[in-house]
């Protein structure tokens, strides 16, 4: 039987002091009195950071210095439980939580000092500290709160592969153990505060799901248990047209659609993690973004259809620090083992490929990686040319960290006519270069490669082209929200 569970996700900022908490705890509270409520957190803001870097530095053989940093993150969430807790039982209770997660990450960066060798298997228990310790902070909260509440490690309910930095969830043993878990304590009136990132192969060994991807665990969650909506809370209103930073006319989406959300998180909207909506897709189930800071405003829903943009485009979205790889040379005309070749060597690189350009004539294949990723290409492909780089088969292979890669998004773009032209000419009025193209077939998003001096330039001009700042207000609140406040 389907049940109306909604997950809520808290990401780094709304977690990142006491004060934070305590606002996040009383937004899953006031949820928790209309309907049942699995939340999902993050870890402190800047927390992983420096478990990693002291996890980095333990395997440099700075035992000390890893230690230290240890200790000043379990002084940091020792501070945020005095501020948030005034029983003493609960506040002596979660307080040894905290050191015993602290003691066990030193230990993990001692052994690492030892041997210095800094496996992923270790990168990922120390770089998951900061959930677990979040979790019992955010559960002691919401029970001075009034709530029954308890930190669930995820490891007990997303079963995933072994590849530990990365981790890919096996949906059927989590949607198996997650069920068992979880509506055990929902239906025992408990709300389960799950920490984000994290999973465990099917033998119980920690694995991480990649940098910020506790937006990955709610929605594995929310899949897992047919959830009725899965709201994730953040520090901006929403997905917004642009980057506010870029364009500071940018506004708030209403509604956007799966399809849409995808191709803006892949092109480097911060606000989604890049695979997110994987799990729901099919689903069908409902994700909002939201603030947490401000969180009356209504925030932009992502649904299957979403609605269309009078315009076709819907948003713009830029990607900075990238490099644009080129092989090229008139030897590898007609030959179609250069293509093979080229994504075999970037494969073996385990780069990952943002954008692919070649022009008819084949002289050159292009595209471009993360710029820390274009040195080890750059290697693999020189590498896997030699024989026909001595042969001048291939005549270069070059690399230019100058570039940025910028996006038109929008379902409304597949059946209009004259998009691509209105973008390239209003690029062109303002003098802005483009370098490469590229069109899926999809056609949800045209994104083409600039200088990297220009992405601002081009992201504003784009944005204005269409009138994405004027577009229609936000919807007055609908009653989804209403009925979260009743």
């Amino acid at each position: 039987m389907k049940r109306n569970v909604r997950v809520m996700k808290f990401g780094g900022t709304s977690v990142g002091d006491a004060q934070c908490i305590e606002r996040s705890a009383e937004i899953i509270a006031r949820a928790a009195q209309s309907s049942p409520v699995v939340a999902v957190v993050s870890a402190m803001g800047g927390v992983t950071n420096r478990l990693i870097e002291a996890a980095q530095r333990a395997a440099s053989g700075e035992e000390a210095m890893a230690c230290e940093m240890i200790a000043s993150l379990r002084t940091q969430h020792e501070t945020a439980l005095q501020a948030l807790v005034a029983d003493p039982a609960e506040r002596s209770a979660t307080g040894a939580e905290i050191e015993r997660i602290c003691a066990h990450a030193m230990n993990l960066c001692r052994g690492t000092a030892l041997l210095r060798e800094l496996t992923p298997r270790t990168l990922a228990a120390i770089s998951s500290t900061g959930e677990l310790l979040s979790a019992r902070l955010m559960a002691a909260t919401l029970r001075r709160l009034g709530l029954k509440a308890q930190a669930v490690d995820a490891t007990e309910l997303i079963i995933t592969d072994d590849q530990y930095e990365q981790a890919e969830p096996l949906m059927e043993e989590t949607r198996e153990a997650s069920r068992r878990r979880l509506f055990a304590l929902l239906d025992d009136g408990t709300t389960p505060v799950v920490t984000g990132f994290i999973g465990a192969t099917a033998t119980g060994v920690l694995t991480t799901l990649g940098r910020g991807g506790s937006d990955y665990s709610a929605t594995i969650l929310g899949a897992a248990l047919d959830a009725a909506e899965i709201i994730i809370w953040t520090d901006v209103d929403g997905v917004m047209t642009a980057d506010p930073r870029l364009v500071p006319e940018a506004r708030t989406l209403d509604e956007i659609s799966y399809a849409e959300a995808a191709e803006l998180a892949y092109f480097g909207a911060k606000v989604l993690h890049p695979k997110t909506l994987r799990p729901i897709t099919e689903a069908g189930i409902p994700v909002w973004i939201r603030n947490s800071f401000a969180p009356d405003r209504r925030g932009t829903k992502i649904t299957s259809a979403g609605h269309r943009a009078r315009n076709g485009v819907k948003a713009i979205t830029a990607i900075g620090d990238v490099s644009l790889i080129t092989v090229g040379g008139r030897g590898i005309v007609g030959a179609p083992e250069a293509v093979a070749k080229t994504f075999a060597a970037t494969a073996s690189a385990r780069a990952n490929v943002l954008l692919i350009s070649q022009a008819s004539s084949q002289n050159d294949i292009c595209f471009v990686v993360p710029s820390k990723e274009a040195g080890k290409t750059l290697e693999a492909l020189r590498r896997a040319f030699a024989p026909d780089i001595q042969h001048h088969q291939v005549e270069h292979i070059t690399v230019d960290h100058e570039v940025a890669i910028v996006a038109a998004v929008g379902e409304g773009m597949r059946g209009t006519l004259g998009i691509a032209g209105r973008i390239f000419s209003a690029l062109g009025r303002e003098g802005i270069n483009i370098i490469a193209i590229a069109q899926g077939s999809s056609e949800y998003n045209i994104s083409f490669v600039v200088e990297a001096s220009a992405m601002k330039k081009a992201v504003a001009t784009i944005h204005k082209e269409f009138g994405l700042e004027s577009a229609s207000a936000p919807r007055s609140e609908t009653h989804e929200l209403q009925a979260e406040r009743a």
